[in-house]
């Protein structure tokens, strides 16, 4: 097996009425953040798509393996979060980096490399263009507070 797999990288879908984004990002490494951002962004532009509010998300981030078990803890919540919007309707990309080193970081969110922010993006666009294409109804994510219930 080949030391860098080959990744498959898909088309940007097309769309006939603008699309917005939200990126959430957990700055903690600035660095690496930026670089996420910076490849979200771009990637958004290149689809014609705003960086707003909000048909899909974006969520970019960046944990590294320390020296407890708060990693895991950190990894798996933030994925099961993650899940769990996509599950009540949200077109969420996930650019949560879980890394073991720092250098591992830096090639993963370069915009110029793997750009895992970008990728992130993609995906989000991907799921608005689908839950267009298929007429997904728009409940919503997150607290109705008129009527006091999850939307």
């Amino acid at each position: 097996m080949a030391a860098h797999p080959e990744h498959t990288i898909l088309p940007l879908p097309r769309f006939d009425r603008p699309v917005k984004l939200a990126l959430v990002v957990a700055p903690y490494y600035r660095a690496i953040a930026e670089a996420l951002v910076a490849g979200a962004e771009a990637t958004a532009a290149r689809a014609g798509a705003a960086v707003e509010r909000f048909d899909g998300f974006v969520a970019l981030g960046c944990i590294i393996r320390g020296e407890t078990t708060h990693y895991d803890t950190v990894c798996n919540d933030s994925s099961r979060g993650l899940m769990l919007l996509g599950l009540g309707g949200a077109a969420i990309g996930n650019g949560i980096l879980t890394v073991e080193t720092m250098a591992q970081a830096e090639v993963r969110a370069d915009p110029a490399g793997q750009d895992k922010g970008g990728g992130a993006a993609a995906a989000a666009l991907h799921l608005v263009a689908l839950a267009r294409a298929f007429g997904a109804s728009r409940r919503g994510v997150g607290f109705n507070a008129h009527l006091g219930t999850q939307g």
